[in-house]
């Protein structure tokens, strides 16, 4: 697919939902063998038009999730090149079993598409909010989990997962007119953090729709005197350590943030690394509380849960004012540049 200004506008515009469905035509181009099945999803996965020009390559099994799983790995057990598309709660969750057994424990490979994940349908009730499916996915063997930041991202992440080695989840967070966090292209790599800022004082590690409110919340520290790297961890499993070790290194405190339960998410993968080393800096885990909440409109599902730019912003002041930097750290602060 070409990676230019007026495409990455647009798929701004339509969402990633959409933009999947536009990465999945790229791909119905290249991959004779492609099938990608639905579960009563195809429009809400921006696969109509996919539909229309492969048909062959293209099967609605209705609402029976479950079952779609187990097509798709019976159909992966035989050479054929699977993704699977519903929403999120109902990819995951709902189809624990068959993922943990029919592609974790059998090695079957199928790239599955969670859509509209995290709290974007949260008008919808927490049904249909997908809050636990890295935490679940995460304990799954042989499954690799990429949360995109934005939707050209997301066509990075499709892309990349067609040739991925084994099974793959795609969680697809944000609506609509989603802001973009590239503008141009650039390299992107499956296990491989991205980062998108510089900084001393502060290391801001985030997934999906937080990379671009940690990108404003880090001008808003910058405001204040605070220096803060952004760091875009797409590939929650397998988690770039070396990334992690990088920035413990180098910063007084290490702060996650992702649009998911703070227990077992992206924070959870950083702070279980984190005890493997020696005098790592303190953590702030930044994401949903780990209850259920009350139905309502995106934007303020956001804010209840303090995951809007300056809610994040101040969140990290308040914390960084209790982290009193010691004489080791400002030792290494000096002898080990960030790596770039």
């Amino acid at each position: 697919m070409i990676l230019n200004e007026a495409n990455i506008k647009v798929w701004s515009t339509i969402g990633s939902r959409a933009t999947f469905g536009l990465a999945a035509l790229e791909l119905g181009k290249t991959i004779d063998d492609l099938l990608i099945l639905t579960a009563d999803t195809s429009t809400s996965a921006g696969l109509d038009r996919f539909k229309k020009a492969y048909p062959q390559k293209f099967l609605d099994v209705g609402i029976s999730e479950q079952n779609m799983m187990g097509i798709a790995a019976g159909l992966a057990s035989e050479g054929t090149t699977v993704f699977t598309a519903t929403f999120a709660p109902f990819q995951t969750l709902r189809c624990c079993e068959q993922i943990k057994v029919n592609l974790g424990y059998m090695g079957h490979k199928v790239c599955f598409v969670g859509l509209a994940s995290g709290l974007v349908l949260g008008v919808l009730g927490y049904t249909h909010c997908a809050i636990e499916d890295v935490a679940v996915m995460r304990a799954l063997s042989g499954i690799t989990i990429l949360s995109p930041a934005d939707c050209t991202e997301t066509v990075k992440a499709t892309l990349a997962a067609a040739s991925h080695s084994e099974s793959v989840y795609i969680r697809l967070t944000g609506g609509a007119k989603a802001p973009c966090v590239y503008k141009s292209d650039y390299d992107f790599q499956i296990g491989k953090a991205i980062r998108l800022k510089e900084g001393r004082d502060v290391a801001i590690v985030a997934c999906g729709t937080m990379v671009y409110e940690s990108l404003e919340a880090a001008k808003i520290l910058e405001a204040q005197g605070i220096s803060a790297s952004v760091i875009n961890m797409h590939t929650i499993k397998p988690l770039d350590t070396q990334m992690i070790e990088t920035l413990c290194q180098a910063t007084q405190l290490l702060v996650t943030v992702e649009e998911h339960s703070i227990v077992g998410g992206l924070g959870s993968a950083v702070a279980e690394f984190k005890t493997t080393l020696c005098s790592p800096p303190p953590q702030l885990i930044l994401g949903a509380p780990n209850r259920y909440g009350k139905s309502g409109e995106y934007r303020r599902l956001l804010e209840t849960h303090n995951l809007t730019a300056p809610q994040i912003a101040d969140s990290i002041a308040k914390r960084l004012k209790q982290v009193a930097p010691s004489e080791s750290f400002l030792r290494k602060n000096h002898e080990i540049p960030m790596a770039s």
